[in-house]
C-alpha cells in the first residue's frame, strides 16, 4: 500500500513539473512570430521601393532638364527664325515699294502721253477739215506745235532734275500749272525750292507743285 502511494506521488509531481515547464515555455515564446516576420518583410519592401523610386526621380529630373534645354534651344531657334523672317519681309516690302513706285511713274507717263496724243489727233482733224475757216486751221496747228514744245520742255526738265541726283522725275505741265513728281530717298523744303526755281527758269512764271516719292 505504501509502495503504491509513493508511485502515485511521484507521478503527480512529474505531471506538475511538466505542467510548469510547459507554462514557462508558452509564456516566454512570442505570441505572433509571423507578425514579426511580416514586419521585417514590409520594412525590406519599403526600403526597396524607396531605392527604386530614387533613381526614377533622378531619371525624371534629368529628363526634365533635357526637356528644358530643348525648349530653350527651340525658343532661341524660333526667335532667330522670326528675326530672319522679319528681315526677309522687310526686304521684300522694300522691293515691292520700289516696284510700285516705278509702276506709278510708268503709268503716269503713259497717261500723259495718251492725253497728249488724243489732243493732237483732235487738232489734226480740225486742221484737215474742209468745214473750218483758215483761222481755225491755224489755231489748231499752233496747238499741235505747243503740245510738241511742251513735251520737249517736260523732257528737258526731267533730265535736269535727275542730274541733281534724284532717282527719277516726272514733269506734267497743264496751262499755268506744273506738277513735279520726284523719286528720292530724302527730301526737304530747300530741295523743293531748288526744283521750283529750275522749273520757272525753263517754263516761265508757273504755279509749281513738287511731290516727293520715296525710293524705298
Amino acid at each position: 500500500m505504501n509502495m503504491l502511494l509513493k508511485k502515485q506521488t511521484v507521478w503527480l509531481l512529474t505531471m506538475l513539473s511538466l505542467v510548469v515547464v510547459l507554462s514557462v515555455y508558452y509564456m516566454t515564446t512570442p505570441e505572433n512570430p509571423q507578425s514579426n516576420v511580416a514586419l521585417v518583410d514590409n520594412e525590406k519592401q519599403s526600403e526597396k521601393q524607396a531605392d527604386d523610386k530614387a533613381p526614377a526621380e533622378d531619371t525624371k529630373q534629368q529628363a526634365d532638364e533635357k526637356s528644358g534645354t530643348k525648349e530653350d534651344s527651340k525658343t532661341e531657334g524660333s526667335a532667330e527664325d522670326v528675326k530672319k523672317e522679319t528681315a526677309k519681309n522687310a526686304k521684300e516690302s522694300a522691293v515691292v515699294s520700289s516696284t510700285d513706285s516705278d509702276e506709278l511713274f510708268t503709268a503716269l507717263r503713259l497717261e500723259l502721253n495718251d492725253e497728249r496724243s488724243q489732243l493732237k489727233e483732235e487738232y489734226q482733224e480740225v486742221a484737215a477739215s474742209k468745214n473750218v475757216t483758215p483761222a481755225e486751221v491755224s489755231k489748231a496747228m499752233d496747238k499741235i506745235d505747243e503740245l510738241s514744245k511742251l513735251g520737249e520742255k517736260e523732257a528737258t526738265l526731267e533730265t535736269l532734275i535727275k542730274a541733281k541726283g534724284y532717282s527719277d522725275a516726272l514733269v506734267r505741265a497743264d496751262g499755268k500749272q506744273v506738277q513735279i513728281t520726284v523719286k528720292t530717298e530724302k527730301h526737304s523744303k530747300t530741295k523743293a525750292n531748288q526744283i521750283i526755281q529750275l522749273v520757272k527758269k525753263e517754263m516761265g512764271p508757273k504755279e509749281v507743285a513738287v511731290e516727293f516719292q520715296p525710293t524705298k
